[in-house]
């Protein structure tokens, strides 16, 4: 493998910043999505990855810039020369302190122990970031969602029910390729507003409009949830702002131990256009009051 260096083009000295945007501005010139078919550009894009690996990660950078481990990222060799120190001076006599063996033996040792006694501390490939938008009800219920990566492999994204709208669904093994395998994928899920449901915790809140008629006298009426439809009896003499209760019929995550309730908030709304019945009923109500309270 070329100097991963080389490959980002940019210097030895470059900051963690500057390597970054070097990476991410090949990476996405170099996207396979953009590039169908290419073979060259696909193998050149992975080249890209695989540096960007190496350099991405403070400690696996240090080691390379210090020749611990070379651009592929496995350990380079380092012979020991040890001199024993015996009554005579230094050399390889069979005075006191020096053991053949023990020198020897370290070395062979390390050679066949390889990465289990200290060998190249290989890097996963970068993560890889992605966005979905999700409908309110599929967020609150849960739902399975496919999107295409970068490599054309689709790929079936479970969503949790009561996934919260800014988090973090993590796809292992998705991301780019690097010499200790791929990185993941993070795929962050924006919630879509609902034009009635709105979420608070795992509560949720409807506004339910109310004739006069109904809040006056009570009824039974019908009231969607995130589950369906469901009757609720509306009390008599109810007002607007009165907020009743749906018991259980919030969201359910899978740990919750109970799910949340449905508060309806009551808003009382009269005919449009006026209906003149109405009107003129309640005009005889309010002069009646009138008289009531003004007698003469």
């Amino acid at each position: 493998m070329r100097d991963p260096y080389d490959v980002l083009g940019v210097q030895k000295a470059a900051s963690d910043s500057e390597i970054k945007k070097a990476y991410h501005g090949l990476a996405k010139e170099l996207h396979p999505d953009l590039n169908p078919d290419d073979e060259a550009v696909a193998n050149r894009f992975k080249e890209v990855s695989a540096a960007y690996s190496m350099l991405g990660d403070a400690a696996t950078r240090k080691r390379y810039d210090t020749g611990e481990i070379g651009a592929d990222g496995q350990e380079r060799a380092h012979h020991r020369y040890a001199y024993a120190g015996g009554r005579g001076g230094p050399g390889f006599g069979g005075g006191a302190g020096f053991n053949a063996e023990d020198i020897f033996g370290e070395f062979f040792s390390s050679m066949r122990g390889g990465a289990r006694a200290g060998g190249p501390r290989q890097q996963r490939g970068p993560d890889r970031s992605y966005k979905i938008a999700v409908e309110f009800l599929d967020a609150a219920k849960g739902s399975t969602r496919r999107i295409t990566l970068p490599d054309g492999k689709m790929l079936d994204i479970h969503i949790p029910a009561g996934i919260e709208d800014g988090k973090q669904i993590r796809l292992r093994g998705q991301g780019d390729p690097g010499p200790a395998g791929a990185g993941d994928a993070l795929v962050e899920v924006s919630v879509k507003s609902h034009h009635q449901f709105r979420r608070e915790g795992k509560d949720i809140h409807l506004e339910l409009p109310l004739t006069l008629a109904d809040a006056v006298l009570g009824a039974k009426v019908e009231v969607p949830t995130i589950d369906g439809t469901v009757t609720m009896s509306i009390p008599k003499g109810a007002n607007s702002g009165q907020t009743l209760r749906l018991k259980g019929k919030g969201i359910n995550p899978p740990k919750a131990k109970a799910a949340g309730n449905q508060y309806v908030h009551l808003a009382i709304t009269l005919p449009d256009p006026p209906d003149p019945d109405l009107t003129a009923l309640l005009e005889d109500w309010a002069e009646q009051q009138k008289q009531t309270q003004d007698p003469e």
